[in-house]
């Protein structure tokens, strides 16, 4: 992918070329993991690493980024459609398999931050501990509490070394699911997947 590529031309000066030298794993294409792979293309993300075992149900296109055609297919396989519409140039790698914990190290080793996206307490759960065991210097982006409606200024960032929280830390999948609710917190980790790769360049430079 060109840094001279016009997508970027409005970009935060001194950010494209570092974007797209990096590499962000998500862990999940559902709500969460498909809004926030949308604005990493978007920003200039070179490259991701998509990892879900589902396919596209009429239930997720109320906050997912698929659309009625894509009932049915993979979920990797019509994000990775759908994300190099916006940028032809963006690689991607592909993983349609349920994720467990001794994987990770393997399927996310070119990862420079891994952005958590699972939808069960005790798959993030597992899931932050094995990127932490496999990756300790490396930054794992969660969520948790994004459920409801409103309360926008609920929804927070909670910092513990390398492991970033963000939502609202309270609401519960019952209260059901608000495409603008989720995707502000989508649009959260990305931003702060981006902060943290712009940070951790400018830093080394």
């Amino acid at each position: 992918m060109s840094g001279e590529d016009p997508i970027f031309a409005r970009n935060v000066p001194g950010s494209t070329a570092i974007l797209a030298a990096a590499t962000v794993g998500i862990a999940g294409c559902g709500g969460l993991g498909s809004n926030a792979a949308v604005a990493l293309v978007r920003a200039g993300v070179g490259r991701l690493i998509l990892v879900d075992q589902d396919v596209v149900e009429a239930s997720n296109l109320n906050r997912q980024y698929f659309f009625r055609r894509d009932l049915g297919r993979l979920k990797v396989e019509a994000l990775a459609d759908h994300l190099r519409a916006i940028n032809p140039g963006v690689a991607l790698e592909l993983h349609a398999l349920a994720l467990r914990a001794e994987e990770v190290p393997r399927v996310y080793a070119g990862a420079a931050l891994l952005i958590e996206a699972f939808d069960r307490a005790d798959a993030k759960r597992w899931l932050i501990e094995a990127w932490c065991r496999a990756f300790p210097e490396r930054t794992v982006i969660c969520a948790s509490g994004l459920s409801g409606l409103g309360r926008t200024e609920a929804l927070r960032v909670r910092r513990a070394g390398r492991i970033i929280l963000c939502g609202d830390e309270q609401s519960e999948a019952s209260e059901g699911l608000c495409a603008a609710r989720v995707a502000i917190v989508a649009a959260m980790e990305a931003n702060l997947a981006i902060e943290a790769l712009v940070a951790a360049a400018t830093a080394g430079s």
